[in-house]
């Protein structure tokens, strides 16, 4: 969806799933230089954003509210677009039964939907209620197998507060084996490349440790799919910026996601760099695992 000019602050809808991470996102939002708002009946939120004109605002608006419903939302945010001419985002914030099950049952709370019911049924009605607000949202964060830094990241390359547009690459490798990340907006299989854990010496070595990336490149298959990969990506970036993307995710997957998925990743973070886009690198199963997931050539961190 193209983003319309930010001649005035942008207004940002939160709204999903109870246990999904909107509060979380909320204070992201709000470190990000938004001013928070939760909780705020709907009829209240056009005069708030009048009233408040001059200013950045994150709109925490979901079924707790007095007066909600998936269609009188949808309703407000196309009247709201109209009549002030901000850019209004609807971000959905959202996770699997199983992972909302298990934060009510940690924390000991009744679902707010099903307070003398059982949680699984309080989900399955929020989900009904919400399906709609999910399929028209701007952003959709799955928080499933996020952990709060990675929900603050991902807002940050969606919503962050410049005032020229760029794009935001992040790169992230990962195992097939543990599933492929929810929010990935592209995938790449590197499977079919040659694997350093059949290796002895490289099999206690990861993908950030330069004989295993020797042993990739020499694969006779790789330098020409690399080429392929970059061919490939570099007319998508600017295209996407054009329409008004701002935050990409890119997943590179292996089996094991510790040798060719992280040099590969690896590689094309530099290569993205040098196309000027803003890159960010991360290594899934290696931060899972406790092994230093920081490469020679690429900083783990926003770079320009």
């Amino acid at each position: 969806m193209s983003e319309l000019p930010m001649t005035r602050p942008p207004v940002v809808v939160v709204t999903g799933l109870s246990g999904a991470g909107l509060s979380t996102a909320l204070k992201a939002l709000e470190d990000l230089g938004y001013e928070a708002v939760d909780n705020l009946r709907l009829s209240l939120l056009t005069h708030l954003v009048e009233q408040a004109s001059d200013r950045p605002l994150a709109i925490g608006i979901d079924s707790r509210t007095r007066d909600f419903s998936a269609d009188a939302v949808g309703a407000e945010l196309d009247r709201l677009r109209k009549a002030t001419g901000r850019t209004v985002s609807l971000l959905f914030m959202e996770a699997s039964d199983e992972a909302l099950q298990r934060r009510y049952t940690e924390t000991r709370r009744p679902h707010p939907l099903a307070t003398d019911r059982p949680v699984p049924d309080g989900i399955a009605r929020e989900r009904g209620l919400l399906w709609s607000l999910r399929d028209n949202a701007d952003v959709v964060v799955d928080t499933t197998q996020l952990s709060i830094h990675d929900v603050r990241r991902l807002l940050g390359g969606h919503f962050r507060l410049d005032t020229a547009p760029s794009l935001h690459v992040f790169v992230t490798s990962f195992s097939f084996r543990h599933g492929v990340p929810r929010e990935a907006d592209l995938v790449f299989d590197v499977r079919f490349l040659d694997n350093p854990h059949w290796v002895p010496d490289l099999r206690p070595l990861t993908g950030n440790d330069p004989p295993v990336g020797a042993f990739i490149e020499k694969d006779g298959d790789f330098a020409a799919f690399f080429d392929n990969l970059t061919r490939l990506l570099a007319p998508l970036l600017p295209r996407y910026l054009n329409e008004g993307k701002r935050y990409l995710t890119i997943a590179v997957g292996c089996t094991g996601g510790r040798h060719r998925s992280v040099f590969v990743a690896n590689r094309l973070a530099a290569w993205l760099q040098t196309q000027g886009s803003r890159v960010g690198v991360a290594h899934r199963e290696l931060d899972r695992s406790g092994v230093s997931p920081e490469p020679a050539h690429v900083v783990n961190r926003e770079t320009r």
